[in-house]
């Protein structure tokens, strides 16, 4: 990969759509990865960037770097302190409702030699809300049930703990399609062998923050990535209405 897509960018910030599948800087958990977000912006644009927040490296969306350290700082308390508005969507098994999750949650061990000693971190508030966007009903047999419900979901993270709408989607019963850690792996199977899904269906869509230098308020919206609207899209013909 050689070209990033740039959907903003001043002297202070460039805000990009990552895709699925690519790592934001380097991790001692993917050794072998050659490429990054960070590397191949900064080769892009010609000079250096610093990442603000994390995406996981399946989840696709709007991810936002700072062109240098004083902004990273500045941009990075918001981030701390809550004061930004992130929106995701997701696909989930079930029929989901609208709500919030608070369940506290522990980051993952990224370093292999403290998780194979069992080491594990301390959980920390995380707060989640979601609304059900659409939901789907296909006929595929699951257990004594004649079909298999889906929906699409939009989440609104409070905090920023890692994995955390991965993990709340999962605590309250509807893991995300294509989650091969905190999935399930039939329905994972089901969508790459039907509609040829081979990534997580969850996207950064939306945020809002102020920018950090002129003050203003700054809104990004994008649309899930074209592999995860494919799949949307095969699911419409499934959709019911409530």
């Amino acid at each position: 990969m050689t070209h990033l897509s740039i959907i903003y960018q001043d002297d202070d910030i460039v805000v990009i759509d990552k895709p699925s599948g690519l790592l934001v800087h380097r991790s001692k958990m993917a050794q072998g990865v050659k490429e990054f977000a960070l590397q191949i912006l900064r080769n892009q644009i010609g000079q250096r960037v610093y990442p603000v927040h994390r995406l996981d490296r399946p989840t696709s969306g709007i991810l936002v770097f700072a062109l240098s350290e004083q902004v990273l700082a500045e941009i990075s308390g918001q981030f701390e302190r809550c004061e930004t508005r992130k929106q995701y969507q997701c696909v989930v098994r079930g029929f989901t409702g609208e709500g919030v999750i608070d369940h506290p949650l522990s980051d993952p061990v990224d370093d292999r030699r403290l998780l194979r000693q069992g080491v594990t971190h301390e959980a920390k508030d995380a707060v989640s809300e979601y609304k059900t966007l659409e939901h789907y009903e296909l006929p595929w047999p699951s257990g004594k049930f004649q079909t298999t419900r889906y929906s699409l979901v939009e989440v609104y993270p409070k905090t920023g703990r890692r994995h955390q709408i991965r993990k709340h989607m999962d605590h309250i019963a509807h893991p995300i399609i294509g989650d091969t850690r905190y999935g399930q792996g039939s329905h994972n199977r089901r969508f790459r062998d039907e509609f040829s899904c081979h990534r997580l269906l969850l996207a950064a869509t939306g945020l809002e923050m102020t920018h950090p230098v002129t003050k203003q308020p700054l809104q990004f919206e994008v649309p899930p990535a074209e592999e995860m609207t494919a799949v949307i899209d095969q699911l419409r013909a499934y959709q019911v209405s409530d």
